[in-house]
């Protein structure tokens, strides 16, 4: 077997030393031959690069553009942020197949995104739509009557809005299930973060928002479902860990042999699903609005959410002001028709968002 080559984008994040693990366990299918980071790490990065000695190494936004166009194999891109979405599209007009970590790049860029891959080059690596992606392996399209994406819950699950009010960044962190970095935690104890998988559903699967369904699944064991229509549900389950979509995205569309323990049936496992409470959590159904106005509507929605998000953990934003901080800059947003949308347009929309979003909360971003 030929290793695949493979460039690592965000390589001392979470989701890039996960990769790098698989990588290091199956030097007989991955190759790493790039490897970039944002520079927090810097050390981290050193060791990384000193290990798998790629054919290019960088810091920064610029040199995950071109290491996204470098020759290879696949593009894990494994950035958090906007920062991701020129990455991404220099991934694909490339022709390299994207394993896609970064939804905000796919959700910032929407139409611009899909029209420039090609059929089957975007692999998702969010858990919920890689679990979609395996279980739509069981149908025809025609066959499906809707996606089921499951949620946690986050940390404050069953906690009314008023119950909310107060809650402190340390306690926004403590997820009960998943490990992952701090704008991830957050936007998954808001549920922003569903809100964002919404609508990355949408655009991944093209299946309309209306037929896009969240339920709250307190142990992360199923990872999302896919109802058909003659009343079936394909469901896909495993402990929560990133190693199997990370796996899958990888090597799509064959799996990697032990790339995560499975789930251990010899125990007893109890599986809880639990409607949304959406008056407590009502990013998701700001996300659904967001995502049918379309246009530049769901990069100002993530634009200002990552600077509401910079606000909380800086004690200058209560928990419960970060919604309706997004709402407010989205009721203000002239939304453009998409036709004829620019990269420069999304951009530019999303410079808005967070300049408005930092005027509504006062204070530097």
């Amino acid at each position: 077997m030929t290793p695949r080559d493979v460039v690592v984008l965000g390589s001392t994040g979470s989701i890039g030393t996960q990769a790098l693990d698989l990588v290091r366990r199956n030097p007989d299918r991955f190759r790493v031959v790039g490897l970039t980071a944002g520079g927090s790490n810097p050390d981290l990065f050193r060791q990384q690069v000193e290990e798998f000695a790629p054919a290019y190494a960088g810091l920064g936004e610029e040199a995950s553009v071109e290491a996204a166009a470098h020759p290879c194999d696949v593009v894990l891109n494994g950035i958090t942020g906007a920062v991701g979405l020129r990455p991404t599209l220099a991934a694909l007009d490339a022709g390299t197949t994207l394993a896609l970590a970064n939804k905000e790049s796919l959700i910032m860029g929407g139409p611009l995104v899909l029209e420039r891959a090609k059929p089957g080059q975007i692999v998702p690596v969010d858990s919920e739509h890689s679990a979609l992606a395996q279980c739509l392996r069981g149908g025809a399209p025609e066959e499906v009557r809707r996606l089921v994406l499951t949620a946690s819950g986050g940390p404050f699950r069953g906690r009314t809005r008023e119950e909310l009010a107060e809650v402190t960044p340390e306690q926004a962190m403590n997820h009960p299930t998943w490990d992952m970095g701090p704008v991830i935690t957050i936007n998954s104890a808001t549920l922003v973060n569903k809100g964002l998988e919404v609508i990355e559903a949408h655009l991944l699967f093209g299946i309309p928002f209306d037929r896009i369904e969240v339920v709250v699944h307190p142990t992360s064991v199923v990872h999302s479902m896919v109802e058909f229509v003659d009343g079936s549900t394909l469901v896909q389950a495993s402990p929560p860990t990133m190693l199997i979509p990370i796996a899958l995205g990888l090597a799509w569309p064959e799996r990697v042999p032990d790339a995560a323990p499975p789930v251990d049936w010899t125990r007893p496992e109890t599986w809880e699903f639990h409607p949304l409470d959406n008056e407590a959590f009502p990013a998701v159904a700001l996300a659904r609005a967001a995502g049918e106005a379309g246009s530049t509507a769901p990069a100002v929605y993530n634009a200002a959410n990552e600077v509401c998000v910079t606000a909380f953990r800086a004690g200058r934003l209560r928990f419960t002001e970060i919604v309706p901080t997004i709402r407010t800059v989205l009721d203000v947003l002239d939304v453009p028709s998409t036709r004829g949308l620019t990269v420069d347009d999304v951009v530019a929309a999303d410079g808005w968002a967070r300049a408005e979003a930092t005027r509504l909360i006062g204070g530097p971003a």
